[in-house]
């Protein structure tokens, strides 16, 4: 019986490029980082501004968070069509065309002055989202140097912990200063200077262990994997639920102002940079662990927020849990999903992309409808309540089974540790 350390599986390490010089060879990873950062900034940007668009176009903040459920259901739908309309293009040239089509979309908002615009625009976003996640985790597998896999897989994931450390927070305070519409435009800026470091670095990769609709019903008769795809599911449904609403949730339960929030948002992103030290070092040993842990504490993070808002420390020391935990699950999921699936890895990626932006709308949309009846408050007991279910399933699997995860994961043990 071989151990949780053999977790991730050998098979989708296969190396399509060349060796290069040690330091021209990351170029490639940095570009992709750089991308996840410029992605996950613009994805979660509404989330620091929802009160000032919500002024802007005349709406209430509960209608006008729907723009992140638009956004992500748009993902969750597209996910896996686009991927598999693109399966068999050159890497390289798709990513530029998304990019270049994801910064045309945000200097457009420089012109939104209606709700409605402003969907149009973000919609157009989330198309090439959809792509973008569903060829990025196995992108960046191939793209690390020599024996450097997992290195390379958490300095593209970094990405996304600085976007939430610095791109969300200065994004919003740029909002604040300048107007939120120019916040965005400043990430169109950016994507093109990504354009340029993508066309220069990256090498040209053709597409290689895509998967296909023929794959679908062989990826979908995996226990581990349609766990996975549940507990992503319920577990961002929760998370999202509170999330997408935290900042009226602070201004108005906590009475913080605009600029308390950005420094909070600053706190839960650079708690990433904790939730991503622990998960790199031990979820591919550990697995039962790497989930259940952070599932647990992250329950723990969404229903003491609103008690929390009572103290300013409170909220600090909060959010820095919140962050880390949140990080720690998501790298625990992804190395989950790169075992069980290196065969399909684009499929497998665009469902769990799919599924995980079901979870972020279906959590905006419900944290909508609460809020638009009951207030913020209720907001964190929902999101715990869920994820809580969560929780609970993983380790009622770990008593009776011995791992966390279903039986059917390459080289999952059943250590309980």
């Amino acid at each position: 019986m071989r151990g949780e350390g053999t977790f991730l599986a050998g098979s989708f390490m296969t190396r399509t490029i060349e060796k290069t010089p040690p330091i021209q060879s990351w170029l490639p990873i940095i570009g992709l980082a750089f991308a996840t950062f410029v992605f996950n900034t613009s994805e979660f940007l509404p989330v620091g501004l929802l009160p000032e668009i919500a002024e802007c176009l005349n709406e209430s903040v509960s209608f006008t968070g729907l723009i992140i459920t638009g956004y992500a259901w748009v993902v969750a739908l597209m996910s896996l069509p686009l991927t598999l309309a693109t399966a068999s293009l050159e890497r390289k040239k798709l990513l530029l065309f998304l990019i270049a089509c994801f910064a045309a979309s945000h200097i457009a908002v420089l012109w939104a002055t209606t709700f409605e615009y402003l969907l149009v625009a973000r919609v157009a976003v989330a198309l090439t989202h959809s792509v973008f996640w569903s060829i990025m985790t196995p992108l960046a597998a191939r793209m690390a140097p020599e024996g450097r896999y997992g290195l390379g897989l958490a300095v593209v994931m970094c990405g996304t912990v600085v976007a939430t450390v610095m791109g969300l927070p200065i994004g919003t305070k740029l909002g604040h200063l300048f107007g939120w519409q120019e916040a965005f435009a400043v990430i169109g800026l950016a994507a093109v200077l990504l354009m340029g470091f993508i066309a220069l670095f990256l090498l040209p990769c053709p597409a290689t262990s895509a998967g296909s609709v023929k794959s679908l019903p062989v990826i979908l008769k995996r226990p581990p994997l349609l766990q996975l795809y549940g507990l992503t599911a319920v577990a961002v449904l929760g998370n999202y639920t509170v999330y997408s609403f935290i900042a009226p949730i602070l201004q108005t339960v906590g009475s913080f102002t605009a600029s308390d929030t950005v420094v909070f948002l600053f706190v839960f992103g650079a708690s990433g940079i904790i939730g991503t030290t622990i998960a790199t070092k031990y979820a591919g040993r550990h697995v039962s662990s790497s989930l259940v842990v952070p599932l647990g504490v992250l329950a723990a993070c969404l229903v003491l927020i609103v008690p929390a808002c009572g103290s300013y420390a409170s909220v600090m020391f909060l959010f820095v849990v919140w962050g880390a935990a949140i990080t720690a699950l998501m790298i625990g999921f992804q190395t989950v999903l790169l075992s069980v699936a290196s065969d399909a890895a684009d499929v497998a990626t665009s469902l769990y992309s799919g599924i995980f932006n079901v979870g972020i709308g279906g959590g905006a949309f419900l944290g909508s409808l609460i809020s638009e009846h009951a207030g913020f408050v209720p907001l964190s007991f929902a999101g715990a309540s869920l994820v809580g279910v969560a929780t609970l399933f993983c380790i009622a699997v770990w008593i009776k089974t011995g791992c966390a995860v279903l039986a059917g994961a390459k080289g999952a043990s059943r250590s309980s540790v």
